[in-house]
């Protein structure tokens, strides 16, 4: 036989498998409802916890980018002070950057966050500016300021200050908080996902089981005519793999309508800690990639269950 021939009848082969694949799914479409709604709700738990993970790191970031330490320095200090300790912050190695502020400016940056208080834009123009100058320090590492904190404590430091220096502390509480929400959300998620992960493989087992147990007589007959074990097996593979991909899809699909109806209604706050406008963005921007992806996975948990199904029931005498 030419090869030409022998790719040709091998082409026959997988549409013929593909097509009675096809035909079975349909065929036993009510056996199919139960494994792809629990392969639902896996490929849903899967991308949900990606897109929030991604949602809480960004916010993570966001309010750490926020973060800085802020030296308020007395009306008396000379120039020379001040850039004498600029350049003593900036030689400290988790120092990113020091911003100074000058008393101008500082009255300046109130005005414009008080624009809508007409009573404190009127307090403040009664006296002379009553602001401080100050440095506005970002460090590295928000999580570790202490050797920030120990040289602003010095005693020659603390007397260029006029207040007590301000480490933002409520900010730094509410990335803890993220931090441990993320965590949970995490574990939670790889929980959710084992646990439905096994239970849509054991229905897809017992899916073929059935199926296998249905059409035994037709099967024997395939077998005696010649059909070798993978062309009687191929169908079921091909059956369960469209558990997925359709699983993935309609998984994706939902959450795209879930994020865009969220995101036109809610705030950005609205879900706590998911910022419901990135959630979206987010998905919408790997739109393609989650969609590859999920529709792989439910090709791969389709495919593996099927394999050893059908390598536990389809037993032949002399295999092929």
């Amino acid at each position: 036989m030419s090869k030409d021939h022998e790719l040709e009848r091998k082409w026959i082969t997988l549409t013929r498998i593909f097509k009675t694949g096809c035909i079975n799914f349909v065929r036993n479409a009510s056996l199919s409802i139960a494994a792809m709604a629990v392969m639902l709700i896996t490929l849903t738990i899967i991308l949900f916890s990606l897109i929030a993970n991604a949602t809480f790191s960004n916010t993570i970031k966001q309010i750490t980018d926020r973060i800085d330490v802020s030296v308020y320095l007395k009306d008396d200090i000379t120039p020379e002070q001040r850039d004498k300790l600029i350049a003593d912050l900036k030689n400290i190695d988790n120092v990113k950057s020091v911003n100074y502020v000058s008393k101008d400016q500082a009255l300046e940056n109130y005005r414009k966050q008080n624009a809508n208080n007409s009573d404190l834009l009127v307090a403040i123009s009664q006296t002379d500016n009553p602001l401080p100058a100050s440095l506005s320090i970002k460090p590295n590492n928000p999580n570790n300021i202490n050797d920030i904190k120990v040289f602003l404590e010095g005693t020659d430091i603390q007397a260029l200050q006029s207040d007590p220096t301000s480490y933002s502390g409520d900010r730094k509480d509410a990335i803890d908080k993220i931090t441990h929400a993320t965590s949970f959300f995490r574990t939670a998620g790889a929980i959710g996902v084992v646990v439905f992960a096994i239970i849509s493989m054991l229905i897809i087992f017992n899916t073929i089981r059935m199926a296998i147990f249905n059409r035994r007589s037709e099967l024997q007959i395939m077998r005696l005519l010649g059909a070798s074990t993978n062309y009687i097996r191929g169908p079921f593979i091909v059956e369960t793999m469209l558990y997925g991909i359709i699983s993935a899809t309609v998984s994706v699909i939902l959450l795209n309508a879930l994020f865009a109806a969220a995101s036109s209604t809610l705030q950005a706050s609205s879900l706590g800690l998911l910022d419901i406008d990135y959630s979206y963005k987010y998905f919408s921007d790997h739109f393609w990639v989650f969609l590859t992806g999920q529709i792989a996975i439910g090709i791969v948990i389709g495919t593996v269950s099927s394999l050893i199904a059908t390598r536990r029931y389809l037993k032949f005498k002399s295999p092929k």
